[in-house]
């Protein structure tokens, strides 16, 4: 007798469908619920029994059939995602198909089929078309899965086919008799459902046992197709077996989910392991399971199908230990790693340091001695507020490799936190030139920023003969080292000043009432930085921009300074060169370089058609934007030659009107709460 008989099933509610809302689908599927409906309540309460039998058994389970392999064709046709994984099942659902049509119109009306027949060959062939078809999809949707998900999935299948295979094969084996054929295609079904019961366990597994509405759908198909096997092959081998039964109805219903599943939304596609105690407790489970199958063995015999799937659970799931073993390991050296080095720029961090300093006190016993050097960085605060956060933490990074180069092969080196460096020098090595040229690797220069670094050196065990004198004897010689670059930048700072008075003292000379200009500029300036929450420092380059934005002037002619009517095209031309005319005069002075990049674009506007560059909004510095309003308004409330002076309020209105053009409105409202408008008038002329 045929392994396959005529069969269908109820299924359940239809799931929503997931992309295509297409009438064509939407009332396929419709149909299949409706048959599956009809044929199930004929199978369990008689509907229209005897006179239906035929067309129940026949027609409707046939056309369940061929509407879901049409069905899961079409969406592999219709959509480019998995196409080849969709093919391959529509395959596997039309081979079996086609197995049950060839029973159907021939073998059902012979009086003695043969066995194996044509039938079994197509019932057969379901099999390896939707181990691919799985396989791929699968791979698509898992592709970065680790190895350990597999291997939970392998202990749960293989211990399911186990059990399986300790209920089911005993009787499939009794009853098998005939040629080798015949004996090999009875043994040929179970084993094929066995395998896909592995395939179910392992897709659940990839998806960390939470699998989506396709995944779902399609182990529910696969696996009432497992179940009605395994039932038909124990009823037949039991003698048991009612044709035109509940049973025979579970075949077509599972072909139905199947293509159900094929119309679902793709799960979206996993790229990291699931993790969580139900991914540590089902596979242990299991394995357990497994463990007590062979247990029993001595109970009662089992077949050598279920031991070798009992074995190969156990296995799998002594190799997921060992490879839970490895990663523990991989995780630890990493951790040990991560508490061991600074984040940002992968060198050791202060807890490295602590164990290499102990290791090199012990080392000084031998007669070996250690140099041990503090840095911390000068003048990366004011770096760190001129340019962010992030380009500050791209020039530690540079800093660290340059460093790591430096003293590579001759000692170690490591970052403290913030901007503290350190370097030890260990063996008996020589420290002098390692330390000098850490220092120089430390430092970096730029338009407008310098940074260096104050050091300070400590010998052990000359100097120190413990971790924590050693520590804080370098941190206060590297402390020492930077009050004495503080002398340094005082003297730095006077010398920025004279500059500054002499400069100032030739745009007097050139025009004597232009210094109380420049000088009001310069405080009014300082007075919005301080709204704007400028530091000490930036205030201090801001005033200075203020008083010195007009330096380029003094290269322009007086009949163009003067001049009463309007300006000709090439005069326009010379005096817009005025900010950079100033620029190169106070870069000539390495002190006042961030100075001469306000007062280049200290003549910008905020539209973008100001000079010499054309900036337009937050690409404008802000200090240049503040020195660009205080000047207008400095102007406006002044009395000049050409010019009668204007009231505080009435030159505020002004600088409103241009927000949005000539300048920022949020600088304007700066100007306005900085108390402006009641400072009181200028009446001196000016020119």
């Amino acid at each position: 007798m045929s392994y396959v008989v005529q069969r269908s099933l109820p299924v359940p509610e239809p799931v929503p469908f997931s992309v295509s809302k297409s009438r064509a689908v939407v009332a396929a599927f419709a149909v299949i619920g409706v048959a599956t409906a009809f044929s199930a309540t004929h199978a369990a309460f008689g509907l229209g029994a005897p006179g239906l039998d035929g067309f129940s058994d026949q027609w409707v389970y046939t056309s369940i059939e061929f509407l879901a392999v049409g069905l899961c064709a079409a969406r592999a046709l219709r959509r480019r995602a998995d196409r080849g994984a969709w093919l391959l099942i529509s395959a596997a659902l039309l081979a079996w198909t086609g197995g049950d049509l060839v029973w159907t119109l021939w073998l059902d009306n012979v009086a003695n089929p043969p066995y194996p027949s044509l039938a079994d060959a197509l019932y057969l062939g379901f099999y390896p078309a939707m181990y691919v078809g799985l396989t791929l999809l699968m791979r698509s949707h898992f592709r970065h899965i680790g190895v350990g998900l597999w291997l939970d999935g392998l202990v749960v299948g293989l211990t399911l086919a186990a059990l399986g295979a300790d209920l089911i094969f005993p009787a499939v084996l009794q009853a098998s008799t005939g040629s080798a054929a015949a004996v090999g295609v009875n043994l040929a079904y179970p084993f094929g459902d066995f395998l896909l019961l592995v395939f179910i366990a392992v897709g659940f597994a990839l998806s960390g046992w939470r699998p989506g509405r396709q995944w779902l759908l399609l182990a529910l198909g696969l696996a009432l197709t497992a179940t009605a096997d395994m039932i038909y092959v124990y009823q037949v081998a039991n003698e048991t077996y009612l044709e035109g039964g509940i049973l025979d109805t579970m075949w077509p219903a599972s072909l139905a989910l199947l293509a159900l599943a094929a119309w679902q939304l793709n799960s979206p596609k996993m790229t990291s392991n699931v993790t969580g105690r139900h991914t540590i407790v089902l596979p242990a489970a299991f394995a357990l399971i497994a463990l007590a199958l062979l247990v029993s063995a001595s109970l009662h015999p089992l077949t050598r199908l279920s031991v070798g799937l009992a074995t190969g659970a156990l296995l799998a799931a002594g190799a997921r230990a060992g490879l839970t073993y490895l990663e523990n390991v991989r995780l630890l050296k990493r951790e040990t790693r991560d508490a061991m080095t600074d984040a940002l720029t992968q060198l050791g961090n202060r807890r490295q340091l602590m164990n290499d300093l102990d290791g090199a006190l012990h080392h000084t016993r031998s007669g070996l001695t250690s140099t041990l050097a503090f840095f911390d960085l000068d003048g990366f605060k004011r770096y760190n507020d001129s340019f962010g956060h992030g380009a500050g933490d791209a020039l530690l990074v540079r800093l660290s490799k340059a460093l790591r180069a430096t003293v590579e092969g001759r000692g170690e080196a490591y970052r403290l936190g913030g901007d503290e460096f350190c370097v030890l020098v260990t063996d008996g090595l020589p420290g002098d030139a390692v330390v000098a040229a850490a220092q120089e690797a430390l430092a970096e220069h730029g338009s407008g920023f310098s940074v260096t670094a104050s050091c300070g050196v400590v010998i052990l065990p000359d100097d120190a003969d413990s971790v924590s004198v050693a520590l804080n004897l370098a941190d206060e010689r590297m402390y020492a080292d930077k009050a004495s670059a503080g002398r340094s930048n005082r003297a730095r700072a006077q010398t920025i000043l004279m500059q500054q008075s002499v400069l100032m003292q030739l745009l007097t000379e050139r025009e004597p009432t232009l210094r109380e200009h420049l000088c009001d500029v310069g405080s009014l300036a300082i007075e919005i930085g301080r709204r704007f929450d400028l530091n000490s420092e930036q205030l201090d380059e801001l005033r200075r921009a203020a008083e010195l934005h007009d330096l380029g002037k003094l290269a322009v002619p007086d009949q163009i300074l003067n001049k009463p009517g309007p300006l000709s095209d090439g005069e326009w031309h010379l005096m817009r060169q005025h900010t950079i005319i100033g620029e190169r005069i106070l870069n000539a002075a390495p002190a006042l370089r961030p100075v001469a990049r306000l007062v280049r674009s200290s003549h910008e506007r905020w539209d973008g058609e100001g000079y010499p560059d054309r900036l337009a909004g937050r690409a404008i510095p802000l200090g240049s934007r503040i020195i660009a309003a205080c000047d207008a308004y400095d102007a406006m409330v002044s009395e000049r030659s050409y010019d009668a002076a204007r009231s505080p309020a009435v030159a505020l209105a002004e600088l409103r009107r241009h927000a949005g053009s000539q300048f920022d409105a949020g600088d304007c409202e700066k100007v306005a709460a900085g108390g402006l408008a009641t400072a009181p008038d200028r009446r001196s002329p000016r020119r």
